[in-house]
This record gives C-alpha cells, sequence and structure tokens, in this order.
C-alpha cells in the first residue's frame, strides 16, 4: 500500500529519472546513509535497493568523519488518487438449467503526501572531504555485500521528505451477484433441483497514517571501490558502482548486445530469440496446469501491488530462496493467486527436473513474464489485463511477430479473425505506449519501433508472447 503510493509519486514527479520510491514505512533513510544495491536477473529490470544501518561514515577507515552540508529546499505539494473498476456477468442457459453471475471490483488509492521538502548534499563539498579516504574493508557490512556478486554501495544524496502528517488511503470493494435454476439427476436417486439467489459483497478501507519527516523518495551516488579500499564517486547517471573483484562477471540475462547499424525492429527480434525455448516449454506444460497458471497471472495483472509482489516472490525462488508468502502485503485474494503460482512452479519444476538437466527452467519461464509485468507501467498493465483471452492473445502475438520482423502483416492472416475494431483500438494504445506504432493501411498492419531509450517494446513482446503461451488452447 505505502510503497504502492511512493511508486505512483515518483512515476508522476520523476518518470525515467533518478528518483526511487521507498518501499517500506520501516526504511529510514538519511544523507549519506549506506544502501546496497542489486542488480537483477534480466537486463531491463530495475534494480533492487536495501537501505542498511549504516552511514558512510561508520565504513570509513579512521576517525575524522564527514560532515555534510545539506541544503533544504520546498519541493513541491502531493495528493493522488489512483483506482480502477473491473466488472463482468456471465448468463449461461442450459436444457435445464439457468445460471447468471455477475461481479464488481473496485479500487481506489489516495496518497495525501501534502506538502514535500527536498533535502539535497553538497556533492562538491563532499568531493573535497571524501579526496584520500579509504573504506575499512575488514568492516562486515562491506565483507558481506562483497562477497555476493551483482552488489554495489550507494549512499543518499538526496531525498524527498514529509513535512507534515500525512496519508494513505485504499478502499476496496468487492461484490458479486448469482441467481439460478440449476436441475441435475444423480444416479439412483431422485431428481434434484436447485433454486438460488444471493450476493456476496466485502469492503475493505484501510487508512495509514504517515509522521512527519517520512522519507518518500530518495536518489543515490554509487561508490566504485578498489580492491585496497580507495572510492570513487559515480557522478554521471550512466555510470555504475561496484567491487574492483566484480569486473569480471557474466553479463544479466536476457542482454545480446545487438549492434548498433541494426533495425529497432531486428534488435527486439534478437532479444525475443533468446527467449524462444522458454515460451515453448510453457507451450508444452500439460493443459490443465497452463490454464490454471494462466487464469492466475490474468487475476495478478488486475493489481500493480501484487504484480510487483509475484516478481519478489520469484525473485527469491530464483536465488534458491523459500518464499515468505506471509510477508505479502497484498490483498488475500491476490495472495492466495501468488500462492498458487508458486506451486504450480513448483510442481511443474519437478516434473521437469526429472525429464531435463534444468530444474529451474520453468521457474525461470514464470519468472520471465512477471519480470516483464512489473516493469510494464500502470497504462500498459491494465489495458493487457483487458486483453487476456485466448483469441485476443494469438492476435496481439501476430502484432509481436510483426514488430519483431518485417514490421507487416496481411489482416488476411488467420489469427487476426479477432481484430475488431475494439480490439483493435485497445492494441493500438497498448503498443503505442510501448514505443511501438500500429497503423492500419488497407489489407496489411504494419508495426514499427520506435529509437526511444528503454526496453518497453521487448517488455510488452515478452509479456504477450508469455500469456499467449499459457492461454493456448489444445
Amino acid at each position: 500500500m505505502f510503497a504502492t503510493a511512493t511508486r505512483n509519486f515518483v512515476e508522476e514527479v520523476d518518470p525515467g529519472g533518478l528518483l526511487i520510491p521507498v518501499s517500506s514505512l520501516n526504511d529510514t533513510l538519511d544523507i549519506l546513509m549506506m544502501v546496497v544495491k542489486r542488480k537483477r536477473f534480466w537486463f531491463w529490470q530495475k534494480p533492487k535497493y536495501h537501505p542498511t544501518d549504516f552511514h558512510l561514515n561508520d565504513i570509513l577507515a579512521g576517525n575524522v568523519p564527514i560532515n555534510p552540508d545539506i541544503k533544504e529546499t520546498d519541493f513541491i505539494k502531493y495528493n493522488g488518487t489512483y483506482g480502477d473498476i473491473i466488472q463482468g456477468s456471465m448468463d449461461a442457459n442450459f436444457a435445464q438449467n439457468n445460471l447468471s453471475v455477475e461481479g464488481k471490483d473496485s479500487s481506489k488509492l489516495q496518497s495525501s503526501f501534502g506538502s514535500l521538502k527536498k533535502e539535497e548534499i553538497n556533492v562538491q563539498k563532499l568531493l573535497k572531504d571524501s579526496e584520500g579516504r579509504v573504506l575499512d574493508m575488514s568492516h562486515c557490512l562491506v565483507q558481506q555485500t562483497k562477497e555476493r556478486h551483482r552488489q554495489a554501495f550507494g549512499i543518499v544524496k538526496e531525498r524527498i521528505v514529509a513535512t507534515m502528517p500525512c496519508s494513505v488511503i485504499e478502499e476496496v470493494q468487492q461484490g458479486g451477484q448469482c441467481g439460478g435454476h440449476m436441475s441435475f439427476c444423480v444416479p439412483k436417486s431422485p431428481k434434484v433441483s436447485l433454486k438460488e439467489n444471493g450476493s456476496l459483497s466485502k469492503d475493505s478501507n484501510v487508512t495509514m497514517e504517515i509522521p512527519t519527516n517520512t522519507t518518500i523518495a530518495y536518489s543515490l551516488i554509487e561508490l566504485e571501490i578498489k580492491q585496497d579500499g580507495c572510492f570513487e564517486l559515480c557522478l554521471l547517471s550512466d555510470t555504475t558502482g561496484g567491487f574492483e573483484v566484480d569486473s569480471i562477471q557474466d553479463k544479466l540475462l536476457g542482454s545480446t548486445g545487438a549492434r548498433a547499424h541494426d533495425s529497432e525492429n531486428r534488435c527486439l527480434q534478437q532479444e525475443l530469440e533468446q527467449h524462444n525455448d522458454l515460451f515453448q516449454l510453457l507451450s508444452s506444460l500439460p493443459v490443465n496446469t497452463r490454464s490454471s497458471l494462466f487464469d492466475q497471472f490474468t487475476k495478478v495483472l488486475q493489481d500493480r501491488a501484487a504484480v510487483s509482489a509475484l516478481q519478489n516472490v520469484l525473485d527469491r525462488m530464483c536465488l534458491g530462496e523459500s518464499p515468505v508468502l506471509g510477508d505479502l502485503t497484498v490483498m488475500a485474494s491476490q495472495k492466495q493467486n501468488i500462492q498458487a503460482i508458486v506451486e504450480l512452479a513448483k510442481q511443474s519444476g519437478e516434473a521437469d527436473s526429472s525429464q531435463t538437466d534444468r530444474p529451474t527452467s520453468v521457474l525461470t519461464a514464470l519468472h520471465l513474464i512477471s519480470s516483464a509485468l512489473d516493469e510494464m507501467t500502470n497504462d500498459c498493465l491494465f489495458v493487457l489485463g483487458m486483453c487476456c483471452s485466448n483469441k485476443v492473445l494469438q492476435t496481439m502475438e501476430l502484432l509481436v511477430q510483426s514488430a519483431s520482423g518485417k514490421g507487416e502483416l496481411p489482416l488476411s492472416s488467420s489469427g487476426f479473425t479477432a481484430l475488431t475494431p475494439d480490439v483493435y483500438e485497445k492494441a493500438e494504445y497498448l503498443f503505442g505506449s510501448s514505443n511501438v506504432s500500429l497503423k492500419r493501411e488497407g489489407d496489411t498492419v504494419k508495426t514499427e519501433v520506435s529509437k526511444e531509450p528503454g526496453n518497453l517494446p521487448l517488455l510488452l513482446c515478452i509479456a504477450v508472447r508469455g500469456l499467449a503461451s499459457l492461454a493456448m488452447s489444445g
């Protein structure tokens, strides 16, 4: 709830910038506090940040502390409301049975952070004060961080702080109605008739009071650390820190290093081809397993917080750690959906390991999908959730093939039967929001990947192909 509010805040005020949303009220962040940055599995994933209990002065060698020069300025006054409504109905008529089901879920998250201030360190003074200083490489925090690959240190250089008590309010309404007349026969038993009309509703209203001086977001200066403890501040946004011992390491998964002169469509094709075996693995799972996974993923898609929670759980599993579902701060129904995905991943992984030497391949495939979903924008997630049917996803997959291929496909293709005006409108918005233009010219649909920085086209293609692999019939 708090993490969703801060993430929305950063997406509004600093999209694509350097601000990092605070994920927990339990994280106390001050200027010069040490934060561990952990790179993820796939190159497109944003790093994870873990605040520590130590400041830079705690791990510096020597007894002379660095006293930062901190400037305070007014930032903005922020109040935001985010919400969505999901509803649907179903009517079924059989020879002797009539059944109608209607459901409606709505959620609203209101973040009232009020007036915010910015605390920012004087970087030039910090450069001067840190010149010639070295880190205590025997410090336990340094030792433990260095032992793990793909981790780096950052120090807090800027933070956005609440100047008054504020609140985050979440309202959830879930309701459904069922009515019908069902008749059926049980062998060697009299005819049974059941008439039922009922409704179910569940409302929740949670208010989180946030105290003054709570950090909402922050930014870092990363440290490049030599083996002898000497360090440099990474001042440019495109430079990253780390330990000298980590200079020789494998690149993150999914990066092809496509050549600069390749077309955008060709680069996208190269990236996607790396994951063909994972998509094929999902499509070859038993029908019941695929159907259950698709159903659970579709439900998780309805809630941004649940998507992130699922990603965190699968992250832990990929690291060989046990998932801690009790700590998930999502609705009970979403926790059940995530639990179901975890159990199906375990079962499928056990079956897969009995036939191959890759016991984690099913988990890797599911992790691939969830990581792409987690990096997508809120709008794209919402529209993609509206396209989660077998026929529509088949159509979306054809458009993905176009985007990662020649850039055009004839509308006469068999998979385009579901491309109704409504579906085309959703596809046009979804692809356009992911930096892929979609144009309908005569009997042809043309796609063109823009040269905008970022990985939005790849994220969309992975999400569509992954979900389509689970949704395949037969």
